[in-house]
């Protein structure tokens, strides 16, 4: 049985802008709950004029506020950038207010280029070799648990909670897989970035899981790109716009959806239409039936049962109708 989620970076579309995105992401989330999707989660991206979702946090308790039951969650906080303390209380705040509802998710991505780092960190070059530190430290202050002898000791994450909020690590291949099967806490594999490596790591986070208080047997998402039309034919057509997108993220241009006229405008190089191929092994496109059977394959390939989802096309109507296809296919 097929568990589906959304991933949700916030892309503003060409012509539009973040005050009208932001309504529409909270109608989307909406839907979704109404759908019977299983979480709703936020993206962080710094310095960029097409993705809205800056603050995954802040995202997560406006659109807890706005839903009943959805989980709500981050796909990821940037860890290395911040504080784990600091992390560790704004999400048990969060729990705090909407009580088993919340999910921390944390990946090891710098955030954007050098400059965008440094100025995230105040100037202060931390390294990411840092984050399997940081990652432990987080966890024991989700959990009270920091040993004795260490430095912050006696430190307790506040408001108190009955319980934490669940812990998740963002990956893409062996290395994170390892060490979130070390702390017993979620695993979420990026398909949607480098879905070469990923069965491998899902194998090395099944095999080498140890129980732990956050869970006693694994859980894995796979987070991967998804539109799903009518027709293969009208998927396609909506993946055009997509297509683009990626190459402009690609290059560091433009980073705000082109609309699928844009796309049919644009002359392709040989290597950009090579590249979309590549790209495109990243998503499933076509139709409920087509879209079903791919997803089917690569939940036997992943041996995993929950897909995060995200759909990046031009026209909202349009991506609100295939989280709507895609549910009326497993929901």
């Amino acid at each position: 049985m097929v568990t589906l989620s959304i991933l949700d970076q916030v892309p503003i579309p060409s012509g539009s802008d973040a005050y009208k995105t932001l309504e529409q992401t909270r109608e989307l989330a909406r839907t979704a709950e109404a759908l019977g999707y299983y979480r709703y989660w936020f993206a962080e991206h710094h310095s960029t004029k097409g993705l809205a979702s800056t603050s995954p946090e802040i995202m997560m308790s406006h659109i807890a506020a706005s839903t009943s039951y959805i989980k709500v969650g981050s796909g990821g906080v940037l860890l290395p950038q911040y504080s784990p303390f600091k992390v560790a209380e704004n999400f048990r705040q969060l729990e705090a207010l909407h009580p088993g509802r919340v999910d921390l998710g944390v990946g090891r991505s710098p955030g954007g280029t050098a400059k965008t780092r440094l100025a995230l960190t105040d100037g202060i070059n931390k390294s990411l070799n840092e984050f399997p530190r940081q990652l432990e430290e987080l966890s024991h202050y989700l959990t009270d648990s920091m040993p004795r002898g260490h430095e912050f000791s006696g430190i307790k994450a506040a408001p108190q909670t009955d319980s934490p909020p669940s812990l998740w690590l963002l990956g893409m291949g062996e290395n994170s897989a390892k060490k979130a099967a070390e702390l017993g806490i979620g695993y979420v594999f990026g398909h949607f970035i480098k879905p070469d490596r990923g069965k491998n790591a899902l194998q090395t986070y099944y095999r080498q899981f140890r129980p732990t208080y956050y869970s006693l047997s694994p859980s894995a998402i796979i987070a991967l790109f998804v539109v799903c039309g009518e027709t293969d034919e009208e998927a396609e057509e909506l993946a055009l716009s997509q297509d683009l997108w990626l190459l402009r993220v690609e290059k560091g241009l433009d980073s705000r959806v082109p609309s699928i006229d844009e796309a049919k405008q644009h002359r392709f190089t040989v290597t950009e239409e090579e590249r979309i191929k590549d790209n495109r092994k990243r998503m499933v496109i076509g139709s409920k039936e087509t879209v079903k059977k791919k997803i089917d394959e690569l939940a036997e390939h992943y041996q995993t049962e929950e897909f995060m989802v995200l759909t990046n096309v031009h026209d909202y109507d349009e991506r609100r109708k295939s989280y709507e296809r895609l549910a009326n296919i497993y929901l």
